[in-house]
């Protein structure tokens, strides 16, 4: 099987993730995961894309799990011998009105968005396969959140040095913070889900400058994108994109072609790189 292409994409048995699913059904020429926790929910949203006459497979992953990553991993690895493309859409938010305590609501961000994401990619980019396709979905949030941040943060955040653990660093001392009500007095903005997503934009900065360094001759690319305000459970119903519609500028960076070098650790929204 190791020469069947794989695409994996998480969080897919809905929104956005579902709608990636059914496009690179469509359109890539090799076995498609959907993936997520629940795997009834999971074989349910399977069910309904092969009613639509397309062919998806599923695997079971929670990446809040670190043995359900490397469950995956393993997997990945002895039926394919690696991985092509790989989108974290994986995510949470909670309600603008939620009365869940700040620091609680922190604390649950930040541990699937961001930690989980890192999880899942500590496992399984070392199996991207040479021309492999990595897309982190992060939001326009990222932007915003970062601009509410104090200057020092900005410049740690926009540093082209900044390490992986620098970064853990932070996304830890942001909850911690919250947990002592000073994370306004530290410099953060009052935004959990925004952090969470900064965090998501510069760890793929990070991970893109590491493959440069480990793999250049891989020809690996690894973005960060926003789908755009899409019509989901986490939006709701006033959003303006479709996740199909949400679903393009994922997809487009997940097909990228093999003669492509760019866009590469860069922030992709409507196909177009924002400077980060």
């Amino acid at each position: 099987m190791s020469n069947v292409p794989v695409a994996v994409v998480t969080g897919s048995n809905k929104g956005i993730g579902l709608a990636i699913v059914r496009a690179l059904c469509k359109q890539f020429p090799g076995d498609v995961y959907l993936t997520c926790r629940d795997p009834g929910r999971g074989q349910a949203a399977v069910a309904q894309l092969q009613q639509e006459g397309l062919q998806p497979l599923f695997h079971q992953l929670d990446i809040d799990d670190p043995q359900s990553i490397r469950a995956l991993r393993d997997f990945l690895k002895e039926k394919y011998g690696g991985l092509n493309v790989l989108v974290n859409n994986a995510g949470i938010a909670f309600k603008v009105h939620d009365t869940t305590p700040f620091a609680s609501q922190a604390e649950v961000t930040l541990k699937t968005n961001f930690f989980g994401t890192r999880n899942v990619c500590t496992e399984l980019l070392p199996l991207m396969k040479p021309y492999g396709r990595v897309v982190n979905v992060s939001s326009m949030v990222s932007f915003s959140a970062l601009g509410n941040c104090s200057q020092e943060l900005q410049q740690k955040f926009r540093s082209d040095t900044i390490t992986e653990d620098e970064l853990v660093q932070l996304m830890t001392k942001f909850v911690e913070d919250t947990k002592k009500n000073v994370h306004e007095k530290e410099g953060w903005p009052n935004t959990a889900y925004g952090v969470s997503k900064i965090g998501v934009t510069v760890l793929s900065r990070i991970q893109a400058r590491l493959l440069n360094e480990q793999r250049k001759g891989d020809h690996i690319l690894l973005n960060a994108c926003c789908p755009g305000w899409v019509r989901t459970d986490m939006a709701g119903p006033q959003a303006t994109k479709s996740p199909d519609e949400g679903a393009e500028t994922p997809v487009y960076l997940a097909l990228l072609p093999s003669s492509a070098d760019a866009p590469h650790g860069q922030f992709v929204s409507n196909k177009a790189v924002r400077p980060w």
